[in-house]
């Protein structure tokens, strides 16, 4: 990958921020849009802005033909079996909570719910409070002392009472690539469904749902080149059969009469009012540029790029890295002495370097952690090793600003 070519692409790359080039190592939480992706927006929004389904004008059939392209774009990218298992959200969180709701249903009362302790929020609390409504139990795989799933002790947890595991496929805070081909294996021989957090994995590596097996799938659109306001959510033939609307409203009814209504077929039935067509076009563009690229271009790429911060701010005394050595997605987590996490970002933003500080929606892992917050760095497609250069430039002088000195 020619790394200078592709940042040509990112017109928001090449400005200042307090003076200083701006150094954007927060891709964890939102990427950056190339021009293919900015324009593809804006010819939609120039010449097709409709709604879909419903119009037999020009324009509205133009809009449902990118709209479900889209769909069916999303659905090879991911290597699902059919676009119409493909359901387009707002995002992982939405697509979290409408499996929550919608299949929560099959959950009984002593069913158990496994999770890992490095989940976001929104792989945990939708979860709590599904165990709440139908008397089901949370438990937790766990954790070896770097962060990594204990995968010899999976079989006390992975019993005939679990009915649903919920896992990241790529911690946004440790890092760690959890290993799904063996928990998914296990889920199997004991009859539960497997919901796979891809949130920081699909943007950054070659992911197959066929392959891997997982019963439900989710990411988002902003976190992979595209817009913000749009996700996915994948899930198996049979495992969406089983759910019922979430929403209801215009757009996901066959029929309606003034007391009952029928409901379309999947994936429709699950996309009650006018969806965010602008979102789609623009991830199908987000898609295309991603591909053109290589996804397994891009997860090289951030791998050496991972391995080189890992090294350099590692050499910085009073750095603490949080996560394994390998396998590692590309973010690398960290504090620096007993300077607060906010300070530490704050005197970075001050340099144009901009990075994530604080819980990373993820509190029981802070606590398993034993520190109340961290400062996270996460890369993508664009980022540099001078930037790395330049972050563990200004990390020594942050050090040197809060009187810790450079060791």
């Amino acid at each position: 990958m020619n790394v200078s070519l592709i940042r040509e692409d990112f017109p928001i790359l090449h400005q200042l921020v307090h003076g200083k080039p701006l150094v954007y190592l927060d891709s964890a939480a939102t990427s950056q849009m190339p021009l293919s992706v900015i324009k593809a927006i804006d010819e939609y929004c120039r010449n097709d802005n409709a709604n879909v389904h419903r119009a037999i004008h020009t324009l509205g059939e133009r809009a449902t033909a990118q709209y479900e392209g889209a769909r069916a774009k999303v659905a090879r990218f991911i290597g699902a079996p059919a676009a119409e298992q493909v359901i387009f959200v707002r995002n992982t969180t939405e697509a979290i909570n409408l499996v929550a709701w919608s299949w929560g249903v099959n959950i009984n009362p002593g069913d158990e719910l496994l999770l890992t302790p490095m989940e976001h929020h929104s792989n945990l609390i939708p979860w709590q409070q599904l165990a709440r409504r139908r008397g089901a139990r949370l438990v937790f795989m766990p954790l070896r002392s770097d962060g990594t799933i204990d995968v010899g002790r999976l079989p006390q947890v992975i019993t005939k009472k679990t009915s649903l595991i919920a896992v990241t496929h790529v911690s946004n805070v440790l890092g760690v690539i959890n290993p799904l081909d063996e928990i998914i294996s296990a889920a199997r021989q004991v009859g539960a469904r497997v919901f796979v957090d891809g949130a920081q994995s699909v943007p950054h590596m070659p992911v197959d749902v066929t392959a891997l097996d997982c019963d439900f799938l989710a990411f988002s659109g902003h976190k992979m080149c595209g817009p913000t306001g749009i996700g996915v959510l994948y899930g198996k033939a049979d495992a969406l059969d089983e759910m019922e609307p979430f929403l209801f409203g215009g757009e996901m009814i066959s029929s309606v009469s003034l007391d009952t209504a029928d409901w379309k077929e999947r994936p429709w039935r699950f996309e009650a009012g006018t969806p965010n067509v602008v979102g789609a076009v623009g991830l199908a563009a987000a898609i295309d540029y991603l591909t053109e690229l290589g996804m397994d271009y891009i997860h090289a790429h951030e791998q050496q790029i991972m391995k080189y911060a890992m090294r350099l701010l590692g050499d910085i005394p009073g750095v603490t890295i949080y996560g394994p050595q390998h396998p590692r997605g590309g973010l690398v987590t960290f504090n620096l002495g007993d300077i607060h996490p906010h300070d530490v970002a704050t005197v970075l933003d001050q340099q144009g370097i901009a990075v994530r500080a604080g819980h990373h929606c993820c509190q029981p892992l802070m606590t398993w952690l034993d520190v109340p917050a961290t400062v996270r760095a996460s890369f993508y497609l664009y980022t540099t090793e001078a930037e790395i250069d330049a972050l563990a430039h200004a990390l020594r002088k942050t050090k040197e600003f809060f009187g810790h000195g450079i060791g």
